[in-house]
């Protein structure tokens, strides 16, 4: 899989509230979400973000409450990928279980610029940022976690295994 589109770029501990304020959480409508994720940090995220771009960010992105609401906003403003330098385990979890692919790669994370153009191969484990011409390499993602990916999300690969018969 390859993600390729503009970066919007976020700093450190970005968290779930931040991502999808808690008084939206009244809905699990992904369009709902994606209409306000990141409107907290970013009133213009929304208008700006088009299919396929990629938000880095610093440490410990998706800190906070446990909401899978989170990723499903972002997936759902068409962010094709988010690299961060770190994680919070809740969100990174929620984040494969939806079928959004995420990278940690710090020193990605440290030169990257907001507007950037980025293209991600989550398979062969590969960042380039087409606007500078930089590389960097991070473990690509295999076994279960590319196939949550690729079938996108874990409610989708459940059907398609016991549509398989198992």
């Amino acid at each position: 899989m390859i993600a390729k589109g503009k970066v919007h770029k976020y700093g450190d501990h970005v968290d779930t509230d931040a991502i999808i304020p808690a008084r939206y959480l009244m809905t699990t409508d992904p369009d709902e979400l994606a209409a306000h994720c990141m409107e907290d940090i970013d009133v213009g995220f929304v208008s700006r973000a088009e299919p396929g771009d990629i938000i880095v960010a610093g440490k410990n992105f998706g800190c906070g409450s446990s909401r899978e609401h989170a990723p499903i906003a972002i997936k759902a403003a068409g962010v094709s990928c988010v690299i961060a330098a770190s994680f919070a385990r809740i969100f990174y979890r929620n984040s494969f279980n939806i079928g959004l692919p995420i990278i940690e790669q710090a020193e990605a994370v440290a030169a990257i610029n907001d507007g950037d153009e980025v293209e991600v191969d989550v398979t062969n484990g590969l960042i380039r940022d087409l606007t500078t011409g930089d590389e960097w390499r991070f473990a690509a993602l295999t076994g279960p976690a590319a196939e949550l990916i690729e079938a996108g999300g874990l409610v989708n690969l459940t059907r398609t295994k016991l549509g398989a018969g198992g």
